[in-house]
């Protein structure tokens, strides 16, 4: 791993509403990371559970997302709670946080871009300020031509979702090697863009991390395997909600 400068990403993510980290997998993770993934999207396509995200236009065939990736491998978990994310996490929204999901998304050749959105959309507005955060992970090459993410710059400080007036703003791609690490202000206003490339697919996978009085996107206590509860960290329970502390508490106490 290279020595990450987590000050200057943590302002960075404050004035420009994302940062990026190149080289924050070292090459096995990543390499661990990127088989899993795409394995496990195989085998969803082989028994007919392929899944579209919502925010897809209808007519985009080619995406995939893939859920609930701490079932899938050991190496998503490690992800969800990599120091530099965490320390990111801390820094921008306090602790406990919740891991409201971990999923992925595959955009193949011809992709179409996605719905222009923020990821606390519906969170109440006017937003007070930031209230999750999005810690992506490049397992691929992000680049303009393969559909790497977009974002509006500077939309976080507008507090609020974008509107149907808002889907034709000018933005520009996330531009990243496999490997590094990007943090989202959960304010900005974002979209998958569109894979214009005749043969590649571009994976990355998405922590996304809220303020503990949100309900988890992921309702980890029905999805997770027991065995991904028994081997998680302290840090790690307390994301997935069963270290819990003030709210999601069992008869006063926490649920571990």
């Amino acid at each position: 791993m290279t020595t990450i400068d987590l000050d200057r990403a943590a302002a960075e993510l404050k004035d420009d509403g994302l940062c990026i980290v190149p080289g924050a997998l070292d090459s096995e993770t990543l390499r661990t990371a990127r088989t899993a993934l795409y394995e496990a999207a195989e085998r969803d396509r082989a028994e007919g559970r392929e899944v579209r995200f919502g925010l897809d236009y209808a007519t985009d065939t080619t995406n995939q997302r893939v859920w609930n990736l701490p079932n899938r491998h050991p190496v998503f978990c490690a992800l969800a709670e990599h120091p530099a994310a965490l320390a990111l996490v801390k820094g921008s929204i306090g602790w406990p946080a919740l891991l409201s999901n971990i999923s992925a998304n595959i955009t193949g050749p011809g992709g179409g871009a996605m719905v222009l959105h923020a990821d606390q959309l519906y969170m109440p507005q006017p937003w007070s300020g930031l209230q999750g955060i999005n810690v992506m992970w490049c397992l691929d090459d992000f680049t303009d031509e393969n559909g790497a993410t977009r974002v509006v710059p500077a939309s976080h400080k507008q507090n609020r979702a974008p509107t149907s007036d808002d889907q034709r703003s000018e933005t520009v791609a996330i531009e990243a090697p496999a490997g590094s690490m990007v943090a989202v202000d959960g304010r900005v206003w974002h979209k998958t863009g569109n894979n214009r490339t005749a043969d590649e697919r571009r994976a990355g996978v998405f922590a996304w991390y809220t303020i503990p009085i949100y309900r988890a996107q992921e309702n980890w206590f029905l999805a997770l395997e027991d065995e991904v509860v028994e081997r998680a960290s302290d840090d790690l329970l307390v994301l997935l909600g069963y270290r819990a502390m003030g709210l999601g508490l069992v008869n006063g106490a926490s649920p571990r």
